[in-house]
């Protein structure tokens, strides 16, 4: 199926420029979409906050393909269509026994816009989510496929995995699975960013998965803890993080005064590991998309600099920030990914949805951020230089080299790919 009218993302600040929007609901049909095209581009869920995903040529969204999920004999790793949302790809794991190690706040997302793109949960053992990607299948310039694997010989699977589109368009994703697991999520109030501060990994080694929310005015975070009950336990509240800190008595929201009704199980009930690992559940919209994110990835080591940088900036952007969440990501060796060669502390930003007071904040976070070593999400928004970017990845002319051998005519690249890798157009 093909459409005219323009699209947008999730948060509406971003109009695609794309001539045509198709829907294929066959394999053979994208073939023939994508080696029709001169430029074409995999759409997911549209849940980037910049122009990642655009393009002036053909926009492709593959969630009308066949959503197969295959288990191996081994069950050791799964196969999923790449158009498929993790919540989907979840709940028929879960079905079969088994679970992904991680997922991300919302399990709305697809899974290869999320790989693609760096997106990931918290943890600090545990990697973005395309850590967990053993294969990746890929739609060449001419509608063929290449297959990249760990253990490819030319060495271009890491630089495949965190690719944002620019190789080709991901058809199917081979995932590492494990038996399944139950969470208990706990949440804490009041524990002051200085003692967050002052022993990071203390705080983000207490659970399996912690998340950290704060304003940055208060000097205080609530922090969720999600820990394994085969691992940590989980009928017993865990001890208190710091002086002055308290146990919720009822659920909550991330952001204060909303309702909690869109948020996964807490108060320390166990329940399956794709119903507490995410903030949100996938039955519901957690809200309209009537706002803006911007994130940055951090060493971990940087981390009590990072805090005490932006807790000086919490006043001025008071009105304009929602919330903001501090989570870790483990280290891992994808080319592009954010964590790439480092233990990771992410803070994550979600603003307003005005453009003309939330720029200007996000410009004065990175200002402060970007010499500590900073690297911004690839989905969200960044006031930074596109060189700039291309500069914190030690392997960014690898990953150039790379897109010029899988699409030398450049018909996966889009204006922000070639900002960022102009020696690959």
């Amino acid at each position: 199926m093909t459409r005219t009218d323009a699209p947008t993302n999730w948060a509406r600040n971003t109009v695609f420029r794309a001539r045509r929007v198709h829907r294929p609901a066959s394999l053979d049909e994208l073939r023939q979409i994508v080696a029709a095209s001169d430029r074409v581009r995999a759409l997911g869920t549209g849940h980037s906050f910049n122009r990642v995903a655009d393009t002036t040529g053909d926009l492709v969204r593959l969630d009308a393909l066949p959503g197969e999920v295959t288990v191996d004999p081994g069950r050791r790793h799964a196969v999923v269509a790449a158009g498929l949302r993790h919540a989907e790809v979840a709940t028929r794991l879960h079905a079969q026994g088994l679970a992904l190690a991680n997922l991300a706040s919302l399990p709305h997302i697809s899974v290869a816009g999320a790989c693609a793109t760096g997106t990931h949960g918290s943890g600090r053992a545990l990697q973005g989510l395309a850590g967990s990607v053993a294969a990746l299948d890929l739609l060449t310039p001419d509608g063929g496929t290449v297959r990249l694997t760990r253990d490819d010989p030319a060495g271009r699977f890491d630089g495949a995995v965190v690719a944002l589109g620019a190789l080709g368009i991901a058809t199917a994703v081979t995932l590492d699975v494990e038996p399944a697991f139950e969470i208990a999520q706990w949440l804490q109030t009041g524990v002051p960013l200085d003692a967050i501060a002052a022993d990071t990994a203390a705080v983000f080694g207490s659970a399996y998965s912690v998340s950290a929310f704060t304003d940055w005015r208060s000097g205080t975070a609530t922090v969720w803890q999600k820990r394994r009950t085969d691992r940590e336990g989980g009928g017993d509240r865990p001890a208190l993080l710091a002086a002055g800190a308290e146990h919720a008595d009822r659920p909550l929201h991330p952001i204060p005064g909303m309702p909690p009704t869109y948020c996964t199980e807490q108060l320390g009930r166990p329940g399956p590991w794709h119903e507490r690992l995410p903030h949100f559940r996938p039955e519901f919209t957690p809200s309209s998309g009537d706002e803006l994110q911007s994130e940055l990835l951090l060493p971990f080591e940087a981390a009590a600099e990072a805090v005490a940088a932006v807790r000086g900036l919490g006043e001025r952007m008071a009105g304009a920030l929602q919330i903001s969440e501090i989570r870790t990501v483990a280290a891992d060796d994808l080319w592009l990914s954010p964590a790439y060669g480092r233990d990771s502390i992410a803070l994550h930003f979600t603003w307003t949805s005005d453009v003309r007071a939330v720029l200007p904040l996000i410009a004065a976070v990175e200002e402060r951020l970007l010499p500590l070593g900073a690297r911004p999400h690839w989905g969200k928004l960044t006031c930074a230089d596109p060189a700039d970017l291309a500069a914190r990845y030690p392997r960014a002319a690898d990953f150039a080299a790379l897109a010029a051998e899988l699409d030398p005519k450049g018909v996966f690249r889009n204006d922000l790919t070639e900002a960022l890798f102009p020696s690959a157009a």
